[in-house]
Formats: structure tokens, C-alpha cells, sequence
């Protein structure tokens, strides 16, 4: 059976080409992470992907409001009011969000926009390209470092 037609940066199928595991070990050397929609419950995905990322040694940036502390980082109330460099923006909210997500990673000057499993957005995707942000859309940020921290 052929493999589908896969969006250069769209690697939820599960099963990368070449050109995407490029981009994800490019992206996973960036070590300064905005998690934005990081849950404080320890219950929740982006809790469990924070926390993982933050013990394998990436500094993390939790962007929530009216949260002041998770995994012990500052909280923040949107990217734009971080006080410290962005290199990827980690986003755990709805497709619907990510345009004007990609505007704000674009103004903060992050490198990578990177959109968890479940979340595409075409239209972040063209927002972030055409400011030369690596994008990564619908795939989790752990399983790729795990996948690929050999080659890092």
C-alpha cells in the first residue's frame, strides 16, 4: 500500500519522512520552550510534556493566565509578555488559536512553531514560513524527543 501524501511539516500519521525528522531534530536543538496552555494539573498532556522536557534538560516558559507558577517557571499571560528569549512555541491550544499564535511567535522572534498532535493550522503554518520559522504541526514535542535525542 503507498504511503499518503503527507504536508512537509504535518507528522501526526506517525510515520516521518526524511525532510520532517530534519526539521524536528533542527527544532528539538532550540532549548528555550513557551508552553503555551501548560496545564498546572499533573493529570494533563501538556503537564506531562512540560515536566519531561523540563527534566531532560529545556527551560520552560509557561504561557497561561491567571496562573502565576507551574513546574516552579513563572507563568505568563501571553507570549507577548515574556520578559526572556522564545526560541519554540509549544502550543496545547485548539487549531482555531494558532494564527494568532504564529503572529506572536513571529513578533517575539522564536525560531520554531511547533503545534501538538491534534492542532493544524494552515494558515499559522503560512504565518510562520513566511517569517522563516521551522514549523511542526500535529505531532507531540516528547515523542519526538524521544524518537530523536540520539541525534541531537
Amino acid at each position: 500500500m503507498e504511503k499518503p501524501a503527507v504536508d512537509a511539516c504535518r507528522v501526526g500519521l506517525g510515520n516521518p519522512s526524511e525532510e520532517e525528522e530534519k526539521k524536528m531534530i533542527e527544532a528539538l536543538r532550540y532549548k528555550n520552550i513557551a508552553v503555551v496552555g501548560l496545564s498546572p494539573k499533573p493529570s494533563r498532556a501538556s503537564y506531562d510534556v512540560a515536566k519531561y522536557l523540563k527534566d531532560n534538560g529545556y527551560t520552560i516558559i509557561p504561557v497561561r493566565p491567571a496562573t502565576k507558577e507551574i513546574l516552579g517557571e513563572k507563568c505568563y499571560k501571553t507570549l507577548l509578555d515574556v520578559d526572556r528569549p522564545v526560541d519554540v512555541v509549544d502550543v496545547f491550544r485548539r487549531s482555531e488559536y494558532a494564527p494568532e499564535l504564529a503572529k506572536q511567535a513571529v513578533e517575539i522572534g522564536a525560531k520554531v512553531l511547533w503545534l501538538q498532535e491534534g492542532i493544524v493550522s494552515e494558515e499559522a503554518k503560512r504565518i510562520a514560513e513566511e517569517s522563516g520559522l521551522i514549523v511542526i504541526m500535529d505531532y507531540c514535542m516528547k515523542k519526538a524527543y524521544k524518537a530523536y535525542k540520539d541525534k541531537l
